[in-house]
C-alpha cells in the first residue's frame, strides 16, 4: 500500500509517500512555519510525488494529522486529504498528532512509555500518555500542565510533543529527583511526517476519520483494552 501523508496541524507543512508493502518512506518534505501552511502544501505535494516518480493514480491511501493543533492548520491538511480522496475514489484515514508524537518511540525499538504534550496556551496541554506497550492510559484530551505531571509522577516517562519541556518542567517541579535529559525530553514542532503515514498505512479508515480532533475538556480514562496499532520500525 503506498500512502500520501499530509501535516499541517502545528509547526510544520510535511508531506511522504510510504510503501507499507517495503515499509519504506519514499520520499518526504518538511519546513518549519507558523503559518502559511495553505500557500505550501500544494507544490510540496508535487514535489515530493515527483521524487517518487509516481502519479496520484498509484497512491492507495491519503491520511492527514487530524489534530489536535491550530484550528486552521487542522483544516488546511484535512480539506486536501479529502480532496484527493474524494478526486481519485481512494480511502482517507486521518492521524493524531499525539499518537503522531508518540510513534518514534513506541514502535522505534525503546518500548518506554510516552507523555505526548502539545502546547495549548495559558498553562495547558493537549495530552496523551501511552503505556511502553501500546495502551492508552489517559488521554487524550485538555490538561493543565500540574494535572498531565501529577498523572505521570515519578515513571520513567519520555516526554514528547512541542510541549515536551514544558511538561517536564512540571513534572520536575512536583518530583524533583526527576531527570530532565535528551533521553526524557523529545521536543519537535511538528511530528515526523514519516511516522504519521506509518500510522496511517495500518489505520481502519471505518474508525479513524479524517475529520477535527477538538479537545476542549479534559478527559481521563483508562482504557487497557485500547492499544495503538503496530507499525513497521524507521529504517526498516
Amino acid at each position: 500500500m503506498r500512502v500520501l501523508a499530509l501535516d499541517t496541524a502545528l509547526g510544520a507543512a510535511s508531506v511522504a509517500v510510504y510503501d507499507s508493502g517495503a515499509s519504506h518512506v519514499l520520499a518526504q518534505a518538511s519546513e518549519a512555519m507558523a503559518r502559511g501552511h495553505a500557500e505550501a502544501l500544494l507544490p510540496m505535494v508535487d514535489r515530493v510525488l515527483k521524487e517518487t516518480g509516481l502519479g496520484f493514480s498509484q497512491i492507495d491511501r491519503y491520511a492527514s494529522t487530524i489534530g489536535p493543533g491550530s484550528f486552521t492548520g487542522i483544516r488546511i491538511g484535512i480539506a486536501a486529504a479529502r480532496a484527493f480522496a474524494l478526486a481519485h475514489r481512494k480511502p482517507v484515514v486521518g492521524v493524531s498528532t499525539l499518537a503522531a508524537f508518540a510513534a518514534p518511540v513506541l514502535f522505534g525499538g525503546e518500548k518506554r512509555a510516552v507523555a505526548a504534550a502539545v502546547d495549548a496556551r495559558h498553562g495547558m496541554v493537549f495530552y496523551q500518555l501511552t503505556s511502553a506497550e501500546g495502551c492508552v492510559m489517559a488521554g487524550p484530551g485538555l490538561f493543565s500542565l500540574a494535572d498531565a505531571a501529577r498523572g505521570i509522577g515519578a515513571a520513567p516517562v519520555i516526554c514528547a510533543g512541542d510541549a515536551a519541556e514544558l511538561l517536564a518542567r512540571a513534572v520536575k517541579e512536583q518530583n524533583p529527583d526527576w531527570r530532565i535529559t535528551a533521553d526524557t525530553v523529545r521536543a519537535s514542532a511538528a511530528p515526523a511526517i514519516g511516522w504519521v503515514a506509518r500510522l496511517a498505512s495500518v489505520a481502519d479508515p471505518a474508525v479513524s476519520a479524517c475529520k477535527p480532533l477538538y479537545l476542549r475538556e479534559a478527559n481521563v480514562t483508562m482504557q487497557d483494552s485500547h492499544r495503538l496499532q503496530r507499525v513497521a520500525p524507521a529504517g526498516a
